[in-house]
């Protein structure tokens, strides 16, 4: 088992770069996208879904997993990737953004978190020993420390002490998961917090690449922040980010913010947005996003997207989608969410050409027109 990041090209005109990550066999080109299978499924899809989609890597979620199936389950078949039937690549996140999002259901403290479940109300404590313990039975390829995850409004105060516990447990987390066997076929990454604050940016990350991490991920953004705010603190961390190893931007999935953080050097990326605005109805295209629930779709013949070569483009109609939805029909979710998967390796992979071909901010530019010009 193994794990390698080559830079293949740097952008003339950018901090863009293209890479190619080798983990445990499986290879994939950067910058990439991941689908979110929180609890061990693509919402609405199969697995042979999501391979013919191009998708090489997916997300899955420590703390759902933990709570669902539960560990002891996924121990007796040997990891999340045998459970689910996935033989692609896989990152799990700690459940450090449970720590956010999960405010009224926890406590924090310099030890770990205690959570109250939110399907049962049964009390948690997670711990960084007891995150990496899960994760080494959950299995995936690229596992994350424990970690919290502030508010964007947090102040300065709050976030130096969010970041002493997050990098007090960062090398819990490393100490521990290096000790154990799985560190030669599991590779950990760093999480860089810092709030909205430069100077706590800086010190996250060069506080972090002091602990030497396989790969770095930049926590704490796409939290309630505006997309200009979330590129400015992008555009003032690249230099303290080793520049040989992965960089993972940890819950975006907007296009505009992919192009701005690929524009300062990010490598990996992952949002539940494709999937979850499909189940809601919302398609997207390079021109736009479709809301197929629109009554103007009632009748219409043309495929979501002629360009498009996605199992739902190829077969279906936009008036038969249209009709899936008003009728409640299950196969809504999954043939929209086909599309907007197979859209995002489309997208993903037009954004590598365009790097390759020295033309990325042109790219960028056509992108931010066309993608976010009125709703079709």
């Amino acid at each position: 088992m193994s794990f390698n990041f080559e830079i293949k090209k740097h952008s003339t005109e950018s901090k863009a770069r293209l890479g190619k990550i080798d983990v445990n066999g499986i290879s994939f080109d950067t910058p990439v996208f991941m689908p979110v299978g929180t609890s061990a499924s693509v919402k609405s899809i199969t697995p042979n879904m999501i391979h013919e989609s191009e998708s090489k890597i997916i997300l899955a979620n420590t703390y759902h997993l933990i709570l669902r199936p539960t560990l002891d389950v996924i121990k007796e078949f040997g990891g999340v990737k045998k459970f689910m039937n996935w033989d692609g690549a896989m990152l799990t996140d700690s459940g450090g953004f449970q720590v956010f999002s999960l405010s009224k259901l926890r406590r924090i403290t310099d030890e770990g978190v205690e959570f109250r479940s939110h399907i049962d109300g049964r009390k948690l404590f997670f711990t960084p020993k007891s995150v990496i313990e899960a994760e080494h039975i959950i299995g995936a390829d690229f596992i994350m420390c424990f970690d919290e995850c502030a508010k964007h409004d947090s102040t300065h105060a709050y976030v130096v002490d969010s970041i002493r516990k997050t990098h007090k447990w960062a090398l819990e987390c490393k100490t521990y998961h290096d000790s154990q066997e799985n560190s030669n076929y599991q590779y950990l990454g760093g999480i860089i917090q810092g709030g909205m604050y430069d100077d706590l940016r800086r010190e996250s990350a060069l506080t972090l690449s002091d602990m030497d991490f396989p790969f770095y991920a930049i926590g704490g953004l796409s939290v309630g922040e505006t997309p200009e705010l979330m590129h400015e603190v992008l555009a003032k961390m690249e230099e303290f980010i080793p520049k040989e190893k992965p960089r993972y931007l940890m819950g975006v999935g907007e296009p505009r913010d992919i192009l701005n953080a690929v524009m300062e050097g990010v490598d990996m990326f992952d949002c539940v947005m494709p999937t979850r605005n499909a189940r809601n109805g919302e398609a997207f295209t390079m021109n736009g996003a479709i809301r197929i629930r629109n009554s103007k779709h009632k009748k219409d013949v043309s495929t979501l997207d002629p360009d498009c070569d996605c199992y739902t483009c190829k077969n279906f109609s936009r008036a038969y989608l249209h009709h899936l939805d008003k009728a409640h029909e299950m196969l809504f979710s999954t043939l929209m969410t086909i599309h907007n998967v197979r859209f995002m390796q489309i997208f993903m992979s037009e954004l590598r050409k365009s790097i390759n071909d020295g033309v990325f901010l042109d790219f960028r530019k056509k992108i931010l027109s066309s993608f976010y010009k009125n709703n079709i």
